[in-house]
């Protein structure tokens, strides 16, 4: 597994035995740093055949449009499908900024059930989780050797914040914070090892 970091969200790399996979990719306008972290870490764009965003806000994937039209695939996850277009608009009000709309006549959907199979296919060992409580488009890859990508899940440290629940008054609140924990609680349930997140440069060790 490698980490490219090329602006703001971090993008991993992983390798199948058919093939390479990008989990996120940073903000549109960023292709150029792209290339030169691919670059950096010998990573040749033929070998990156498919790619995966743990959800379809503006930092996670500004430049898959593009990625595609260079013959990566997209994979996107059933209840990922409704938001694919979803930051389209944040990115077009930007005049100076190029952003290539995904082409989602040539994605490949997958549902949460049959991602293990598909992604055993393809030479990855591990499934896709559907983890809700950041955005309703969020999902988490889980591989079987204990990595674990979560992309802008709460992290878990920070759930002691909240433990005095007297100190939560508003209902809305309330409610995100339970769903945060039953993200966790699910994630947890897979005993991952490390958890690789979106924006922190280090990952949460689960040994």
């Amino acid at each position: 597994m490698k980490v490219l970091k090329y602006g703001n969200t971090n993008t991993f790399y992983i390798e199948g035995t058919n093939g390479g996979m990008l989990i996120d990719t940073d903000y549109a306008g960023t292709i150029s740093n792209f290339f030169k972290a691919i670059k950096q870490e010998k990573i040749d764009i033929a070998d990156i055949q498919y790619m995966l965003a743990t959800h379809y806000h503006p930092d996670h994937i500004g430049i898959m449009g593009e990625l595609q039209k260079l013959g990566v695939k997209l994979v996107v996850v059933d209840v990922q499908f409704d938001y694919i277009h979803a930051s389209d608009e944040v990115f077009i009000q930007d005049k100076k900024l190029y952003y290539r709309i995904i082409d989602d006549e040539k994605v490949r959907i997958v549902s949460i059930e049959e991602s293990r199979e598909y992604l055993h296919k393809r030479g990855f060992e591990g499934e896709i989780i559907h983890t809700p409580s950041h955005s309703a488009d969020s999902i988490s890859l889980i591989l079987d050797d204990g990595s674990c990508f979560v992309g802008d899940l709460e992290p878990r440290d920070n759930l002691a914040s909240y433990d005095d629940e007297s100190l939560i008054v508003d209902g809305r609140e309330a409610e995100r914070i339970k769903a945060i924990r039953a993200d966790w609680k699910l994630v947890e349930s897979y005993n991952p090892k490390k958890i690789y997140y979106g924006h922190r440069l280090s990952y949460d060790r689960r040994e």
